[in-house]
């Protein structure tokens, strides 16, 4: 299962989402890290003050009076108690806890040193503790729905303060941290900070990757037309000097190919000249086994030269989309190669027309068929359609060619046939025709091995609308 995304805007997203989350936790940790800090030395201030008030209280009235108003104070989060037996003598706080160093700490502070005090933290709540309800801290100006709630979970402390009498009063109270729950203001705020800043962090990344995008299918259709129209210079500087330079590329490529092709062209169109002086003298020999070989090399000559012309301009680059019936145009085809004597078989069925050009097409099929019945024999076309693709299927039954042939098959003047006998070999133009037309609609042309014997020649054309032209000269 592939977790990192392929795609730069996939990545960039991820990197930027990844990081806002990191960053969102640590400020939400911290945040409600010192929040409880604060609410718990609030809290802790709060009861220490209680207790030293309590104790005060009870030090200034008599013993009849003192469990009246210790009853009246009895309440939790503070239970109160005038019969306990004095605590043990505890171990000085540890360091680490600091809980009650602090709390221990504002208490003699609030005692102002009157009264002796003595306070430990136990592990758990003492024996008889009555845990507060939970309600919600009506008091805090900012009471709400969101708030956290009153509850026993905090830290227990039990308190004895000596009057100066000698009586102990044991106090059994619970400093809560108060931060059960995360505030609904907070939790919003981050919400909306993570909504904000993932939204403008898509639309940054669609900004900066798009140039790329369209770089990136510039590149693509330019193997498919070479005078496709040059790519708009917008955007970032970065992405303006990537768009010049791929605009300067193309001119420069085409420059090449048009003079490329203009010299080919030339050097086959004047061929024929002399092609056509030598038919004439042929026509003067009186041998007549002679005049039939000159006669067969001059005919092998100009089909030479009339499908290099073919191959270098693509006569087929000006001719129309339209919408092709690909059926009929196979079963045209095949009455074709049957008229003349040969075995083709149509195999499979597509239902939905396809638009292309159809002179090219059938150009293309009738390159495929031909090589497939010159080393085969025989050939069977097989039609397949799926959902957005359509698949052409050319099999003969031949001898088929080695892997590192398949590629060197679709270069001009190339003949699998080790003996390149014209017979059997070919031009060596065709099947490199079939490519540039195939790719030209958007496809492909591939050939590959049967586990049968022969070769299968594969045409993939694309369901779709033709966009760009026929390319002249490309492979």
């Amino acid at each position: 299962m592939r977790l990192v995304p392929r795609s730069l805007f996939g990545r960039l997203v991820l990197i930027l989402l990844g990081g806002l989350a990191v960053a969102l936790l640590a400020a939400a940790y911290l945040n409600l890290t010192e929040r409880d800090q604060l609410l718990y030395r609030a809290s802790g201030m709060q009861t220490a003050q209680r207790i030293a008030d309590v104790s005060r209280l009870l030090d200034s009235v008599t013993p009849e009076e003192r469990r009246r108003i210790a009853a009246l104070f009895d309440a939790p989060p503070l239970v109160i108690s005038l019969e306990r037996p004095a605590l043990p003598p505890a171990a000085p706080p540890a360091e680490a806890d600091l809980r009650l160093s602090m709390f221990t700490s504002v208490l003699g502070y609030a005692l102002g040193g009157d009264l002796r005090v003595h306070a430990v933290r136990p592990a758990r709540a003492p024996a008889g503790y009555r845990a507060p309800p939970r309600m919600p801290m009506m008091q805090h100006p900012m009471a709400g729905p969101g708030m956290p709630m009153m509850h026993a979970d905090g830290a227990f402390f039990l308190v004895q303060v000596a009057l100066r009498d000698g009586t102990l009063v044991t106090f059994d109270s619970v400093v809560s941290p108060e931060a059960a729950q995360v505030p609904l203001r907070f939790a919003l705020a981050l919400l909306v900070l993570f909504g904000t800043v993932v939204a403008l962090s898509l639309v940054a990344v669609r900004w900066v990757t798009g140039p790329l995008s369209a770089l990136a299918e510039a590149a693509e259709r330019l193997g498919e037309d070479i005078h496709r129209p040059p790519l708009a210079e917008t955007g970032p500087l970065e992405a303006r000097r990537a768009a010049r330079a791929f605009n300067t590329m193309q001119q420069r490529l085409q420059r090449f190919i048009n003079d490329r092709t203009r010299i080919l062209t030339a050097m086959s169109h004047d061929l024929k000249t002399p092609i056509t002086r030598l038919r004439l003298r042929t026509e003067l020999l009186d041998d007549e086994a002679l005049r039939a070989k000159f006669a067969k090399d001059l005919q092998d000559m100009e089909s030479m030269v009339t499908q290099t012309l073919d191959f270098m301009r693509d006569a087929s680059a000006a001719e129309p989309v339209q919408q092709v019936d690909l059926m009929a145009l196979l079963e045209s085809l095949q009455r074709d190669f049957q008229d003349t004597g040969n075995a083709v078989e149509i195999e499979g069925r597509i239902a939905h027309p396809f638009s292309g050009r159809p002179l090219a097409l059938r150009r293309c099929l009738t390159n495929l068929v031909d090589n497939a019945l010159r080393y085969g024999k025989r050939a069977t076309l097989q039609a397949e359609e799926a959902p957005g693709r359509i698949t052409i299927r050319v099999l003969d039954e031949g001898p088929g060619m080695s892997a590192a042939e398949f590629e060197r098959a679709f270069e001009p003047f190339f003949r699998g046939e080790a003996s390149r006998s014209r017979e059997t070999g070919g031009s060596g133009l065709g099947l490199g025709i079939a490519r540039n037309i195939a790719r030209a609609h958007g496809g492909e042309l591939r050939l590959r091995n049967r586990a049968r014997g022969g070769l299968e020649a594969i045409l993939e054309l694309p369901q779709a609308t033709l966009r760009v032209p026929l390319a002249a000269g490309t492979s």
